[in-house]
């Protein structure tokens, strides 16, 4: 599987063809290092842990310390593990850049996102105010109403939707679409929004559904 660590830069636009408005999202990617190659005869899987963006070394601790130096890179701050097929040609501490993928790929895009802090039911679950706005309704107006819990069951069920941590939280977006690939700038455009707030570290990765539909063809 293809992928690659970034920054998320912020949106913009492209005109395409007879001046469509495109409307896209920067995404600063790599360069990224192999720090370490998994294999089967050891771990038991085929995958390459892949380091991004410096980060000083009295920051980081000795195992990790150890890891970086083995591979002959500097202290990354950021890690993350792509599985590959058997009979790639990834080594320790090769290094690749945005161009590993190519304009028209589709890619699932994976960041956290804004974190809201602790909300209440209409901000985090799109509920509305209940009741007349007037004098004389007490001040329930944004409360989360009724809980359900009668005399039986006597408890709240399950995943009621009430107040709480909202956002700050992994989510992935599927099906985007690569539509510019600047290796001079080292920037990918992706068509679309993605999670994260501008300055995020964000993952962009083959579509899973992609590669399950041409597996399906093979057989």
């Amino acid at each position: 599987m293809k992928g690659i660590l970034g920054i998320k830069r912020g949106m913009t636009q492209i005109f395409g063809d007879k001046g469509v408005v495109i409307p896209v999202t920067v995404v600063e990617a790599g360069p990224c290092f192999v720090v370490q190659v998994k294999t089967m005869e050891i771990d038991g899987y085929e995958a390459i842990v892949v380091g991004f963006m410096d980060k000083r070394k009295n920051l980081v601790n000795k195992p990790d310390a150890g890891q970086f130096k083995k591979a002959n890179v500097t202290p990354k701050r950021y890690l993350k593990e792509f599985r590959v097929q058997p009979g790639h040609e990834y080594k320790v501490g090769d290094e690749f850049k945005c161009d590993v993928f190519a304009v028209g790929d589709i890619v699932d895009v994976s960041a956290k996102t804004k974190g809201h802090g602790f909300t209440g039911v209409i901000k985090r679950w799109n509920q509305a105010r209940v009741g007349p706005m007037s004098h004389g309704t007490g001040p329930v107006h944004r409360h989360v109403g009724s809980m359900g819990a009668n005399s039986c069951p006597s408890r709240v069920f399950k995943n009621k939707k009430m107040a709480g941590q909202y956002g700050n939280e992994n989510v992935t977006i599927q099906n985007l679409e690569i539509v510019k690939v600047d290796t001079d700038k080292n920037v990918i455009l992706v068509k679309g929004g993605i999670p994260g707030a501008d300055g995020a570290m964000v993952v962009v990765k083959e579509a899973v559904k992609k590669l399950a539909k041409e597996n399906q063809k093979k057989v």
